[in-house]
């Protein structure tokens, strides 16, 4: 059997609603903060993305030499109103099969 890596270079995130309070896409490490301070996610801090029905964020996961971008780390704000709905498009090196 072939093994070998699919690098997932970028991500697309589709906003498919509103959200009344909460449910940001945050980046902590964004600007080169809060590394190595022992980041708690729980606080949500960072920046932030207010999702709105119909935006889109489109991010690389690295740079154009190929390393990995560590401020592309991201993660979700709990939602504390309302509800998130999200379509999210993996962009990646190669292409795949549909055995996938």
């Amino acid at each position: 059997m072939l093994s070998y890596s699919i690098l997932q270079v970028a991500s697309f995130l589709l906003y498919l609603s509103n959200v009344e309070e909460g449910g940001e896409t945050m980046f902590p490490f964004e600007n080169n903060s809060n590394k190595g301070t022992g980041y708690d996610y729980k606080k949500c801090i960072g920046l932030k993305v207010k999702p709105r029905q119909g935006d889109g964020l489109l991010f690389y996961s690295v740079f154009p030499n190929g390393t990995i971008d560590g401020t592309s780390l991201h993660g979700s704000c709990p939602v504390i109103k309302g509800e998130k709905w999200v379509a999210t498009k993996w962009i990646r090196d190669q292409e795949q099969d549909d055995d996938f």
